[in-house]
């Protein structure tokens, strides 16, 4: 006899454990869904029945009290169903419509932003920041703040062109999907890591050390038992600083952020982009970061003025060409915004056709 399959801790459950009755009743029936206001829609089945979904903004980086609070929330009027979004949007899923007014009234109460339906701007996707991440050049929570502040009537009430899709990455290791964002902002090292030799002697494996870096800009020092870096061939991606903590890339007074455009994950009328430079750079400036939202801001609105309807920021850019969006933007074209990597080809025009 064949035993029975053991529980283990291995993975994450199964999610159809998770889903409300009506979507396992109606798996893969709907028939279409529909944007009700900016921050509720439903999803009729063939079958007729409806599900009705309310979305809300959370703060990505959750403390414990503020999950209970969405669970009792979830309780209350849901049964207990809601996700997460690849946005870390909330969105409560009820099956019955009559707890929606309730729930948007409670939802309101507690402050809660509703909205990022439909043709708007989505919560921000974001790294850890200076509040966790070991290698962070920004504040990816102090920044989020900050640019939701300005863009909030965009989350909740103004429509754009198409969905718009932020994100803030502290560091260029990009944990947040800064490379495939209509608007992001990248957190970036400007200069080579300081080497504390004695530490590296006594805390440091040499080998894991020097194999740690991508563009091969360290090598041995046997004199200090230590190691060197090749300035000329480092980029400041901050890797040794991970596996070798004497290898200091922390420079406050020089990190800042760079802003990239135009990148997106659907197939929907394009291909998906990845996502390119705006901005080359920035200084931080906290807690507020002025500068960083006035230019997300500058780029959204002009987007919002020129785009066609249901254009994406990366379909609206190639539509008018860079040259017009760098005019229509003001935003200054220098040398960073030349593509000089080894395998740039793919990326430089093949046409002595200038598109304006």
């Amino acid at each position: 006899m064949a035993l029975p399959k053991r529980q283990t801790d291995i993975g994450p459950p199964h999610y159809e454990k998770f889903l409300p009755p009506v979507i396992k009743k109606n798996y893969g029936k709907w028939k279409y869904h529909e944007v009700l206001t900016p921050g509720t829609m439903v999803h009729v089945a063939e079958s007729g029945d409806k599900i009705f979904t309310v979305r809300a903004a959370s703060p990505r980086i959750l403390s414990t009290a503020t999950i209970r609070e969405i669970s009792e929330l979830a309780e209350k009027y849901c049964d207990g169903y809601l996700r997460f979004t690849t946005r870390n949007n909330i969105e409560f899923l009820l099956s019955d419509e009559s707890k929606m007014k309730p729930l948007l009234a409670e939802l309101k109460e507690k402050k809660y932003s509703v909205g990022g339906i439909g043709p708007r701007v989505s919560n921000i996707i974001h790294t850890q920041g200076w509040v966790h991440c070991h290698s962070a050049c920004t504040d990816a929570s102090g920044i989020v703040k900050a640019v939701m502040d300005e863009l909030h009537d965009y989350f909740t009430t103004k429509e754009l062109p198409n969905k718009v899709r932020l994100a803030v990455a502290c560091c260029v290791n990009m944990c947040g999907a800064v490379h495939c964002s209509d608007i992001a902002v990248v957190a970036v090292h400007r200069k080579p890591p300081v080497v504390d030799h004695a530490m590296v002697t006594k805390s440091c494996e040499i080998p894991t050390t020097i194999g740690s870096c991508p563009t091969a800009a360290i090598r041995p020092n046997p004199k200090d038992k230590s190691i060197t870096i090749n300035e000329e061939r480092c980029m400041y991606c901050g890797n040794c600083f991970t596996v070798c903590p004497p290898i200091n890339i922390h420079n406050p007074e020089e990190d800042g952020v760079a802003i990239v455009v135009g990148g997106k994950i659907g197939s929907l009328r394009t291909d998906p982009k990845f996502s390119k430079l705006a901005i080359p750079f920035i200084y931080n400036d906290p807690p507020r970061w002025p500068k960083v939202v006035d230019a997300i801001k500058n780029i959204l609105e002009t987007y919002a003025k020129h785009a066609k309807k249901h254009e994406r920021v990366g379909e609206w850019i190639e539509r008018i060409g860079w040259e017009s969006f760098f005019k229509l933007t003001g935003i200054q074209f220098t040398f960073q915004h030349i593509d000089d990597f080894t395998f740039m080809r793919d990326t430089l025009r093949t046409s002595a056709a200038f598109k304006y």
